[in-house]
């Protein structure tokens, strides 16, 4: 990913977090809790799901997904933070800020896909019991996931080689704790209107094509459940899908308005950056396990036997 001959910079300056080495000592054990928080729920989710047979289900087999996602989206951003609240100078270099760039997009554009085929396995569970099994068969489960890592990862692609092609010349401070695209079109030397345009329509075709199966999958459900009779099966179905009703609203919330919104550098783009790409890996695990019963129950007995195979 080597940048066009003319651009006279080889690597950017990060304004970080803070100037202020008291201040990012705090922040550096805060968001060190928040990564192996993060790791450790998101580990323990696969080996939960892997180990106990009552999980082998098509909604755990995409949590399981989008628990290896979240490791992987975690890990783009987070590492490099922390070397960085410990360094007087904060650098990157243009090959690595590109290669940052692109496996955010691909990171979040795959969990995206992935919590859209998750509401459509929910309006199947909810609005389909009696042929849920027919409906989410093993080979379109499989399937949905494949097609999620495969258009994620277009959709990079495509995002990648618009940062390849800006020309960068003299200036180069992002103000931001990562590389992010927004924050590297105004350090470019080159007109990035056509650039800029051509990612806002990338994000809005992938955000769209993304949320609106969401909105009409949970439109079904709404309606499914509200014409059930009993209060306690209003109830049990309204559970079976709040932890992901939780998760899509803290990914696409303050995930698309930073990308949609211009680039100010300003406390609100770090705050929504930190939540999507920090905040949300780390609470994904946290949500589905509290507010699940068998998530719970697994835990228990994958514990029990794990401590039965020590002691015995």
């Amino acid at each position: 990913m080597a940048m066009r001959n003319h651009s006279t910079i080889t690597e950017f300056v990060l304004t970080g977090l803070s100037d202020d080495p008291r201040i990012e000592a705090l922040l550096f054990a805060l968001f060190l809790v928040i990564y192996l928080l993060t790791m450790m729920g998101n580990l323990t989710m696969l080996l939960v799901i892997r180990a106990d047979s009552h999980l082998h289900t098509p909604m755990y087999f995409f949590l399981s997904n989008l628990s290896f996602l979240d490791l992987c989206f975690s890990s783009v951003t987070v590492p490099k933070l922390l070397k960085d609240l410990l360094s007087e100078k904060k650098t990157v270099s243009i090959e690595g800020c590109l290669a940052q760039v692109f496996f955010v997009f691909f990171s979040s554009g795959t969990e995206a896909c992935l919590l859209s085929v998750m509401a459509y396995d929910r309006y199947a569970a909810i609005c389909h019991p009696l042929h849920y099994g027919q409906v989410m068969s093993n080979r379109l489960c499989v399937r949905l996931v494949l097609i999620s890592w495969g258009l994620a990862s277009l959709n990079a692609v495509i995002i990648e080689l618009l940062a390849i092609n800006l020309d960068f010349c003299d200036a180069q401070t992002i103000h931001h704790y990562t590389c992010e695209l927004p924050s590297l079109f105004p350090l470019s030397c080159s007109d990035f209107s056509i650039n800029n345009s051509i990612l806002i329509c990338s994000i809005l075709l992938h955000g769209s094509g993304t949320f609106l199966p969401i909105i009409f999958s949970y439109a079904r459900i709404v309606s499914t459940i509200l014409n059930i009779t009993s209060t306690t099966g209003r109830s049990k179905a309204f559970s079976t899908c709040s932890s992901h009703l939780i998760a899509v609203i803290l990914f696409f919330g303050l995930g698309m308005l930073r990308y949609l919104m211009p680039s100010t550098g300003s406390f609100l783009d770090l705050l929504s950056s930190l939540q999507y790409s920090v905040i949300t890996p780390m609470l994904n695990p946290l949500i589905y396990s509290f507010k699940n019963k068998e998530v719970k129950g697994a835990v228990k007995r994958t514990l029990g036997k794990y401590l039965h195979y020590c002691t015995g």
